[in-house]
């Protein structure tokens, strides 16, 4: 299983693309802001697209009672998610390696991926609940309170996926490039599974 030794390496080794690139990425624009303002979403924390955006974005969250952008040290993903990373990559590189030498067979490398499948939506799941505590948890004694058309309070969660409209802000919220390293790095996964298999099936028939 040589071929699918040397993807499974490579795939797993793309993970490590999200110690240097953004997960995921959140833009927020306005008729009266022109170049929009942005925070890019890493495993180890968070950061503006540009050099102010997220003091921009904590001033004006000030005013309708929204929390701080959390810094690092105030969220326990940024400490683990690093940890499970750089771990799933060591793992999926010394699975490549013991599949090159054809001490396992294709099915390992299946497994490794169903896990990081797994690891990815409880991630997303995650991510989502900070989303809805950030947009809902509001401080009552805000300078603006803002009610929806039925009279409740207004909450701001920004969306996991896609476009909404809040306010007069238009939001985007898309993976970023270190997510698509990941998806890329699953996808060489899956093909070094089925070139696993087919280079196992052709040995194990014809000896």
């Amino acid at each position: 299983m040589k071929k699918a030794g040397i993807i499974m390496i490579i795939g797993s080794l793309l993970l490590l693309g999200l110690f240097k690139f953004p997960l995921w990425n959140i833009m927020l624009g306005a008729p009266q802001y022109p170049d929009p303002m942005g925070m890019d979403i890493y495993i180890t924390g968070i950061r503006g697209v540009e050099e102010f955006d997220i003091q921009n974005i904590d001033g004006l969250n000030h005013y309708i009672g929204m929390q701080k952008i959390p810094k690092p040290e105030a969220m326990w993903e940024f400490e683990v998610f690093p940890l499970v990373i750089g771990g799933m990559a060591a793992l999926g590189v010394v699975l490549g390696i013991l599949g090159f030498f054809e001490k396992i067979n294709y099915k390992w490398f299946l497994n490794w991926l169903i896990l990081i499948s797994v690891l990815g939506v409880l991630g997303m799941y995650d991510f989502n609940a900070w989303l809805a505590d950030y947009g809902t948890n509001l401080d009552p004694n805000a300078i603006m309170k803002m009610t929806a058309p039925d009279g409740s309070p207004m909450t701001y969660k920004p969306p996991l996926f896609g476009n909404q409209k809040m306010l007069n802000f238009d939001v985007a919220s898309f993976p970023a490039l270190g997510a698509y390293l990941m998806f890329a790095g699953m996808a060489l996964t899956l093909l070094a599974f089925f070139l696993g298999k087919d280079e196992w099936t052709k040995k194990h028939n014809y000896s």
